[in-house]
């Protein structure tokens, strides 16, 4: 909101100091800061409320080391990262954005199925909270929406070469860094490619898929386009909220995981760094990172409560909106396909589960005796087990996941 009154005083009345806000680092700065403001400082009040209304967390005892010391600790923090997320991005980034819009709405309706299921455990003392069937229902909801917003939009599309000038313009941190228009060497698309990391010509067409088709290809991409996005979404919003274990884990895995998305939007919405990294420009994408930019913040500002000992918990409130964040997000700017590389913490908790279940159940059924294969599942419990504190089981999760965002990052030069 605050963009376009800036934008209508630059244009309008040319007021001193309104141009800044044409500009996107200024913008994801403030961004940041605003949702350090919220999460750090309001949050403390949303803490206090959630204590007064005895909105407390309900412990099974797993027979874990601290674990019944976390009874009756305030859940549903996810409020707080949903506040720090929506209130920066309304207020400094171009609602007129298509990527923007999709964000807010994905923000906003994977917030409400974490706040359901929270508030049926809550509120109703039902410990299984919303039924599965239910929540994988939303979760497929919610990614039709935002497939389709992102494959029938006509705004949404990339430039697959990009040109050079004489004289490139050195300024990198407009909102949307354009291409010269009277340059010829642009080829503009609105087919769903995206990349395919550690390959040469690391581009894939959606299309391919959908070649047995003939002449029908082009009309029903969308069909397959869609049911990655659906299959996207709930993996990677089920797998954050499986880290969502430990004091800490899961906030800051999103943290670093959007610190390299906001990397990501960056060069991919900028011209000038997209012909230099040889990647799809992505006109207008660079908005994004105002959103990125809330949402690191966001996650930052709520570990100030959540670190070890938690005065706070984020619930599937959070839990669910941060894995559906960083899916729509790494879809978007079209690297979907680098997700199992950059959320390997959120894909190796999902699969321990999927491993330690089946494994329980294929063993029964040959010998009459269930076997594990972890101790406990999730991964984390796991080294709960083996009597490792908890900080420093977070801790090296943490590094993992830095260790992970790195190399994520350096896909952008390693074909």
């Amino acid at each position: 909101m605050l963009y376009h009154l800036f934008e209508y005083l630059q244009e309008e009345h040319n007021i001193p100091g309104a141009g800044l806000f044409q500009f996107l680092s200024f913008r994801a700065a403030l961004s940041v800061i605003t949702s350090l403001i919220i999460s750090t400082v309001f949050g403390k009040r949303i803490i206090q409320w959630l204590q007064l209304k005895q909105v407390g967390e309900i412990v099974r005892d797993l027979g874990l080391e601290g674990q019944m010391k976390k009874q009756g600790t305030p859940t549903m923090g996810g409020l707080i990262i949903l506040s720090a997320i929506l209130i920066p991005s309304l207020l400094f980034a171009d609602l007129t954005n298509i990527y923007i819009q999709t964000m807010l709405i994905a923000t906003v309706w994977f917030g409400a199925i974490g706040f359901i299921d929270d508030y049926i455990k809550v509120f109703k003392k039902n410990k299984e909270g919303l039924a599965g069937k239910f929540k994988i229902i939303g979760q497929v909801g919610g990614g039709i929406i935002v497939g389709s917003m992102l494959y029938f939009s006509p705004d949404v599309s990339v430039k697959e070469r990009v040109a050079h000038t004489a004289t490139p313009s050195i300024e990198l941190i407009a909102a949307d860094s354009k291409p010269p228009s009277q340059s010829a060497d642009w080829i503009e698309s609105t087919d769903r490619t995206t990349t395919i990391p550690f390959i040469k010509n690391n581009e894939f067409n959606y299309e391919w898929l959908m070649g047995w088709m003939g002449d029908w290809t082009k009309e029903y991409t969308w069909l397959i386009f869609i049911l990655v996005t659906i299959l996207i979404v709930t993996a990677v919003s089920n797998g954050a909220n499986m880290t969502d274990g430990l004091d800490g884990l899961a906030t800051g895995s999103s943290a670093i995981i959007g610190i390299t998305l906001a990397v990501f939007a960056y060069v991919s919405g900028n011209y000038i760094f997209a012909d230099y990294l040889n990647i799809m420009y992505i006109p207008m994408s660079g908005e994004l990172v105002v959103f990125i930019s809330a949402f690191v913040g966001s996650c930052i500002g709520f570990l100030w409560y959540n670190a070890y000992p938690a005065q706070v918990f984020m619930g599937d409130t959070g839990s669910l909106a941060l894995g559906g964040i960083i899916a729509v997000f790494a879809i978007a700017i079209r690297k979907e396909f680098l997700i199992p590389l950059l959320c390997g913490i959120f894909l190796i908790e999902n699969l321990s589960v999927m491993i330690q279940v089946s494994y329980f159940k294929y063993t029964k059924k040959k010998t009459g005796e269930g076997k594990r294969v972890f101790l406990m599942a999730p991964l984390h419990h796991h080294y709960q087990k083996k009597n490792i504190p908890e900080p420093k089981i977070v801790a090296r999760f943490w590094i993992i996941g830095i260790f992970l965002a790195v190399i994520t990052i350096v896909t952008l030069k390693i074909r």
